[in-house]
């Protein structure tokens, strides 16, 4: 598959996914994205494979890494990769060339 196929393979399961977040009772909003800066070197986010999602609950903002679980373990299960597996649990990307 190639960069491309995947950013639009990504933006699509992403939808599903924050849809899915949704009808277990969180509210979402979205972090980055796309981004040139401010992430690790050869982040997904520099290639358009990489979303932050932040979580809510009953009004309060989910900071924590096992917040994130059910959504990352979810993502996996859809063939992502979750950023809680490396100290980054709000961090969902597609793996490309070895990058997550």
């Amino acid at each position: 598959m190639t960069l491309r196929q995947k950013q639009s393979w990504f933006a699509g399961k992403i939808a599903e996914l924050v849809l899915w977040i949704i009808d277990q009772g969180y509210e979402v909003t979205l972090g980055d994205a796309f981004a040139t800066t401010g992430h690790k070197v050869n982040s997904c986010h520099y290639i358009r494979l990489a979303q932050d999602l932040n979580l809510f609950k009953d009004g309060r903002y989910l900071t924590e890494t096992e917040d994130h679980r059910f959504a990352g373990e979810k993502w996996e299960s859809m063939g992502g990769s979750w950023g809680g597996r490396f100290q980054d649990g709000n961090h969902y990307s597609l793996e490309h060339e070895g990058r997550k």
